[in-house]
């Protein structure tokens, strides 16, 4: 058995497991699994919303994982999960969840190649590249403008069953706020669980016409062991371009601010590898899109259980990632999942996509970016409303919708407002990347 090799934290006299650091393998396995649990809540979600197949969506989580740990040489610890970015987009391109999949997985891939690009950019240029187009007004008002456009899908879903949705909503909302330590991490899955139950012993979710029916043939039909449902090619069109060329702004703000916040607690500069952790994301996203997963991103869940552990080993995350692939031959495991009821679905919608546009928010904060400038002002008003009236630019078979509109939105007129109204300077943008 390996001998726990770690640095001591001189400060609060605790031990700190850095990258190149290991633990015991009871120890490994045991954290690796903690950190399947922390991603899945929301991991899962993500496809119930857009009709995915949960076990292939693992699958690739994991796969996506590993591939992100071996492109930046194991010097960032993170885990890839279900992109929340991506929502808006599917959606419209799938015509509804689970419609028309190989545009979906088209689009996806498109974005994951952009994101690629993107972060070959960042590689080669340095983080100035982010910081000149994205400083946190432009990445505030982007990550606002999801979770607006999303309101609508949201209230569909949680109209279904109010009593139900609302007692997710609540269970979800006061576990963030009320619960400590790690169960702190997994407001999303307690959620899911205590509208499951709500949903199991409410009568009036018994019929199957009930918007918070559980739907037990999916689990009792599903094999205990199987492979995951792969879908190859997907669809690339123009359509798709125009749909999700924005979603890359959108991962390289939250990996950008990810990798600063491992940064702080770490004790150790990563902002020279954000060109890798891009390119990264992007080959995982892109493979995953080839086969039918959804798109990926690192996880802030997880940040968080690095904060409480301050184990930062590599191979904790291999083992995350190598469970969850695990569990993606699982598919009774993906029927369960699958028969959650809509309107508990619908109460972790609302309360997620709420959360995406009060992050935006956040991010004006954590920017300190002054509103009494009117150049900021209308660099974030405008886009607000583009994405709450539900705009759509169709031009044959090229379309922005009302996301891609907010996004575009926010970087044009930042760049057409910055040079009078001294716009880098009153949001810092010299100063911090839009993260």
């Amino acid at each position: 058995m390996a001998t726990a090799v770690g640095a001591r934290d001189l400060v609060r006299e605790e031990p700190i497991y850095y990258p190149e650091d290991r633990l015991p393998w009871g120890q490994t396995v045991l954290m690796g699994i903690q950190h399947v649990m922390a991603m899945f809540g929301a991991t899962v979600v993500v496809p119930l919303i857009l009709g995915f197949n949960v076990n292939t969506v693992l699958l690739f989580s994991g796969i996506a994982t590993l591939i992100f740990l071996a492109v930046t040489a194991g010097n960032v610890p993170s885990y890839l999960g279900s992109s929340f970015s991506f929502i808006g987009s599917v959606l419209a391109i799938q015509g509804g969840a689970g419609r028309n999949q190989p545009l979906a997985f088209g689009g996806i891939f498109i974005a994951g190649l952009l994101y690629f690009i993107a972060g070959l950019v960042v590689h080669r240029a340095g983080t100035r590249v982010v910081r000149f187009f994205m400083p946190p007004v432009v990445t505030g008002a982007v990550v606002a403008v999801i979770g607006l456009a999303l309101a609508p899908v949201a209230w569909s879903s949680y109209s279904k069953d109010l009593v139900t949705a609302t007692i997710t909503v609540l269970a979800a909302a006061l576990a963030s706020v009320y619960l400590r330590g790690f169960l702190r991490l997994l407001p999303i899955l307690i959620g899911i669980v205590v509208g499951y139950v709500a949903a199991l012993i409410d009568p009036a979710c018994a019929p199957a016409t009930a918007g918070c029916h559980i739907n037990w043939g999916l689990v009792s039909g599903a094999a205990w062991l199987g492979h995951p449902q792969l879908s190859f090619p997907p669809h690339l069109t123009w359509r798709a371009l125009s749909l999700f060329w924005f979603v890359p702004i959108l991962l390289i703000a939250e990996n950008t601010g990810h990798v600063y916040a491992i940064s702080g607690l770490m004790k150790r500069d990563l902002s020279g590898y954000l060109g890798r952790t891009f390119m990264g994301d992007g080959i995982g996203t892109m493979l995953s899109a080839l086969f039918g997963g959804t798109g990926e991103t690192t996880y802030a869940e997880n940040i968080g259980v690095m904060g409480i552990t301050r184990v930062f080993a590599i191979t904790v995350y291999v083992t995350a990632a190598i469970v969850a692939i695990l569990l993606g031959f699982v598919p009774k495991f993906g029927g369960l999942v699958g028969s959650i009821p809509l309107s508990v679905l619908g109460g972790i919608e609302l309360y997620l996509f709420g959360l995406i546009a009060a992050i935006g928010g956040k991010i004006w904060v954590d920017g300190r970016v002054d509103f009494s400038n009117r150049a900021n002002l209308a660099t974030a008003a405008i886009p607000l409303i583009l994405a709450a009236s539900g705009a759509d630019i169709k031009a044959g078979a090229f379309e922005i919708n009302n996301l891609g509109l907010g996004a575009l939105g926010a970087i044009v007129l930042y760049q057409l407002l910055r040079p009078g109204a001294g716009i880098a300077a009153d949001t810092g943008a010299s100063e911090q990347p839009g993260a």
